[in-house]
């Protein structure tokens, strides 16, 4: 069972076989779990643009009632990029919504949050992304939570592990967090961990050339739906609102071509 937000959804993981056009590193550990055990069942109800108050109206239920014996939770980030929102308010909706999840007897893994370092424009975030960092670990500790720490990983400092939004991961930053939940998890898998993401780096000044481009096509676009109260989530569902059964071979792309009658 997956909740939270774009990071579990996928976004940045382009498939145009999967639900919402995503794979992402959840999928990804769906199906390294089924291929080390088959018979593993999974449900993906992160929507991207998500807050901690929508994930608790809007998933938190649906989850528990599932009774899932596994779940994962990324959620936080969007309300720490708010105008206006508080840390301690963050973490006390997050450590309602943990205790909640903790209570059903299932295996939690919590994430802390990646700093992304992609301009002065979002550097104000930065403190407040730590405060929340250090009250996931120590609402993890407090619940008997694993934390899987985003926040350690240096093979994100690689500009190929972001796709063009640079506030999401690529394919392979996906792919290689998806090793990585495996690890924590204890699950053999065939992921290869690549300190380097595939293909040429782009040199420092061609990123830094591409600043105002990002800023015009993201963050201003992004700002103008913040101030207009709309986000990208809004007329999207769940890519795996019930359980399904995780084929060890072939995958999701298999379920995904059979409801759509092209298997």
């Amino acid at each position: 069972m997956a909740l939270g937000d774009s990071f579990t959804e996928g976004v940045g993981d382009a498939s145009r076989h999967l639900p919402n056009g995503v794979r992402g590193w959840a999928d990804r550990v769906a199906e390294g779990l089924a291929r080390h055990e088959p018979g593993w069942e999974y449900a993906n109800l992160a929507i991207r643009s998500k807050r901690l108050r929508h994930i608790i109206a809007e998933q938190l239920g649906t989850a528990v009632a599932m009774e899932p014996t596994l779940i994962t939770l990324y959620a936080g980030g969007n309300d720490i990029m708010d105008v206006g929102t508080r840390v301690p308010d963050i973490l006390a909706d997050y450590e309602f919504l943990v205790g909640r999840l903790a209570a059903t007897g299932a295996r939690l893994v919590l994430f802390t949050g990646y700093d992304v370092e992609v301009s002065a424009v979002l550097s104000p975030l930065r403190r407040k992304n730590h405060q929340y960092n250090d009250g996931v670990r120590q609402i993890a500790a407090r619940h008997g939570a694993d934390v899987v720490d985003y926040a350690e990983f240096g093979a994100y400092r690689d500009p190929r592990m972001w796709c063009v939004d640079r506030l999401h991961m690529s394919k392979a930053g996906h792919k290689y967090l998806a090793a990585r939940v495996l690890e924590v998890l204890e699950v053999p898998h065939a992921i290869t961990l690549k300190e380097k993401a595939e293909g040429p780096a782009p040199s420092w000044q061609d990123w830094g050339r591409d600043q105002w481009r990002w800023i015009r096509d993201w963050v201003l676009p992004m700002f103008a739906r913040k101030f207009r109260g709309v986000t990208l989530g809004d007329t999207l569902t769940p890519r795996w609102p019930e359980p399904v059964r995780v084929p060890p071979r072939k995958g999701l792309k298999k379920l995904a071509r059979v409801s759509t009658g092209r298997d």
